[in-house]
């Protein structure tokens, strides 16, 4: 199975709540399915995207199983809240990079052209606000499920501190996502 058909089967099966089918025309018709995650580092290949989705989800549903997360943080979401917040935390990048080439040296020091994805922002919203932006004109979101996507590159956004610590005090689910999204990007997709 390959990861645009594993994201359709999570998101169909979890996601049912109004603009869940329009929200996925959209995606259909953008580049997420083929888009990568970066330019140049976690998923910087054509379909990097759709695949850090899927680790995330996989990521954030194993956090949320352990005992401790359960029993003593008290962390219970539905699955869908857990299948909305991991698969679309990023859709921010959709539509965003475009193919081109950059010169590096091989190991023998010969400059050569390779292929690399140049980020191009059309929207400039943001980053955790714009997939928030981007959701909410399909379907509604939860307040937590909102400050979730919104929060999720924690403490190494551009946020202001203050702002990210109150929402993490705030809004639990932010937390598990940051550690599903970090555990995504630093070790399961490690290159």
């Amino acid at each position: 199975m390959d990861y645009k058909e594993k994201f359709l089967n999570i998101y169909n099966s979890k996601i049912k709540r109004e603009g869940a089918v329009k929200l996925l025309e959209f995606l259909n018709s953008s580049d997420f399915f083929t888009a990568p995650a970066s330019t140049r580092f976690h998923g910087s290949y054509e379909g990097g995207l759709v695949e850090h989705s899927i680790n995330v989800y996989e990521c954030l549903v194993d956090y949320l199983a352990r005992p401790r997360a359960k029993e003593v943080y008290g962390l219970d979401f539905s699955e869908e809240t857990i299948a909305i917040v991991s698969l679309l935390h990023d859709l921010c990048k959709v539509n965003c990079y475009k193919k081109g080439t950059r010169n590096v040296k091989d190991k023998n020091g010969v400059w050569q052209t390779v292929p690399t994805y140049e980020f191009c922002d059309q929207l400039p919203y943001g980053h955790g606000e714009k997939s928030v932006y981007i959701i909410s004109g399909f379907m509604r979101l939860s307040r937590e499920e909102a400050f979730a996507i919104r929060y999720h590159m924690g403490f190494s956004g551009t946020e202001d501190i203050r702002n990210v610590s109150s929402a993490f005090e705030q809004f639990p689910l932010i937390l598990a996502l940051v550690t599903a999204d970090m555990e995504a990007a630093t070790y399961v997709e490690k290159e």
